[in-house]
């Protein structure tokens, strides 16, 4: 099974930075990152603001180690980090993920 991680990051240089370490490190196949804004409640408070997307495409199996080490380098407090499965896709690309994702 196949999954997709959606992390965010306070910066392009922390969303460069993570999305570098998890397909070097062979969590992820791929690392999207995009420019987002964010409007959320933090600490009784509404806040607003920049932020960047990250989209790791990654087998199942892999998810808690990505969890892991994002936490290990974010710099948030409490860093976004959830997956979703993927139910289809091109068996193509699932393939490619298969090969680019260490087992």
């Amino acid at each position: 099974m196949f999954s997709i991680v959606y992390i965010t990051a306070g910066d392009m240089d922390e969303a460069r930075k993570i999305g570098r370490k998890l397909v070097e490190e062979r969590l992820a196949a791929c690392a999207n990152i995009f420019p987002i804004t964010s409007i959320f409640r933090w600490k009784g408070k509404i806040e607003e603001g920049g932020e960047f997307g990250i989209i790791a495409k990654t087998k199942t199996g892999k998810v808690k180690e990505i969890e892991k080490k994002v936490k290990e380098i974010h710099s948030y407090e409490v860093p976004c980090v959830v997956s979703f499965r993927m139910d289809e896709g091109s068996s193509d690309y699932l393939k490619w993920i298969e090969d680019s994702v260490e087992s």
